[in-house]
């Protein structure tokens, strides 16, 4: 029987060679050419703890958008933004909307509040006794949280939110995470908190580490209302003349077009109202070594207008989960680092900053795809830009 088993060394699996090893094995196994996939210029001795049978790297192109200029409290200027993407008309599209943006003053963005979960469960005999533990948890919440804590420079508990059903009572750690996206940070500070619990509570019971009420990796109306990641808000006064004079539509239209939109939503139960949130979203976590399965979360939100008495515009995007990091993970990663250099988030204290330039960057391109739509240019722009040439 051939072994179909993928080569690994135990001295040292990140290697060049023994990246060049599990190539040509794969070429032996399935006939693929990897030419391009061997090729990079990072070192192998960065990636232990970013990948596992490491073979290469797949290319993906990364365009500028911009510049948006941004008001808020942890971003503030002009901002050229790395969108790695392989859709045209992608950049161009959100380099309109960034325009739109500048003229028309700058985009206020804003971030409300941050934490990162994780959600246990525990299990009793009966309602009555689990009802009776959440009681306990309240009452002992600063010795848990001192418990917790231990594990971790950076993270700090927060609050507890807590929920009955059946016999299980479901508790929502919530931590916030520094820099960190922070995911694996609070799930060691959960374990040893549910096993201090465990056993000092005048309780028989058990637990699972996740009773999935964190929805990581994937979106929930929980975090809609209580935030997972980063809240962040960012919002802007379009001028009528203005969007007609770049957008070739009136803020009438551009009014009408959401009241059309959000009720499609609606109808749809979508998790988020506007174009596409998740398009500058997925470019930016690419280009800048977020975790991409976060997109799923991050995306969801809304999109907010009101049209006022002179025709100006007042629309607004809040994304209540944009789950972001400027350390850790792969933003450490040589060409990742580089482009969140370009943002100047790089260092200590720089992911309230990076979450103010997403949402910015995910308002200029639901302002300019949604113009496209209204005007009918949609299709011409891609036809021109895009896949359809």
């Amino acid at each position: 029987m051939v072994d179909k088993k993928i080569p690994r060394s135990s001295e040292n699996d990140y290697t060049d060679e023994m990246a060049k090893v599990r190539r040509d094995f794969i070429q032996q196994q399935t006939g693929a050419n990897l030419e391009h996939t061997g090729k990079y210029s990072i070192g192998t001795d960065v990636l232990p703890g970013n990948i596992e049978n490491f073979i290469g790297v797949v290319q993906m192109p990364v365009g500028v958008a911009g510049p948006v200029t941004i008001d808020g409290e942890h971003a503030q200027g002009d901002f050229f933004v790395p969108l790695a993407t392989t859709e045209g008309t992608l950049v161009a599209s959100y380099s309109r909307g960034m325009r739109l943006l500048n003229e028309c003053g700058g985009v206020k963005t804003t971030v409300v509040e941050g934490f990162m979960q994780r959600a246990p469960a525990f299990i009793f005999e009966s309602a009555r006794e689990a009802r009776d533990f959440g009681q306990w948890i309240d009452d002992h919440f600063l010795s848990i949280k001192e418990v917790a804590e231990t594990t971790t420079s950076v993270g700090k508990l927060e609050k507890i939110q807590q929920w009955s059903i059946s016999r299980f009572r479901y508790l929502r750690f919530n931590f916030t995470t520094g820099d960190a996206a922070g995911q694996n940070m609070v799930g060691k500070a959960t374990l040893a908190a549910c096993e201090w619990i465990i056993a000092n509570a005048p309780f028989s019971c058990r637990y699972l580490l996740s009773g999935n009420m964190d929805t990581d990796k994937k979106h929930s109306h929980l975090n809609m209302l209580h935030s997972r990641g980063k809240r962040v808000i960012a919002e802007i006064m379009i001028k009528d003349e203005v969007l007609q004079k770049i957008m070739k539509v009136s803020t009438k239209q551009f009014a009408d077009g959401c009241v059309m939109a959000n009720t499609g939503a609606m109808m749809a139960s979508a998790a988020y109202n506007g174009p596409h949130s998740a398009n500058g979203i997925a470019s930016l976590f690419i280009a800048t070594g977020q975790d991409e399965a976060n997109v799923v979360e991050s995306h969801a939100g809304l999109l907010s207008h009101q049209l006022m008495e002179n025709g100006d515009l007042y629309l607004s995007v809040t994304l209540p989960s944009l789950i972001v990091a400027t350390f850790g993970g792969g933003t450490g990663l040589p060409t990742q680092n580089e482009c969140l250099q370009m943002l100047g988030c790089v260092g200590k204290g720089k992911a309230n900053k990076f979450a103010e330039i997403v949402a910015a960057t995910v308002l200029a391109g639901d302002i300019s795809l949604k113009s496209a739509v209204i005007s009918g240019h949609w299709v011409s722009s891609h036809d021109q830009l895009g896949r359809n040439r």
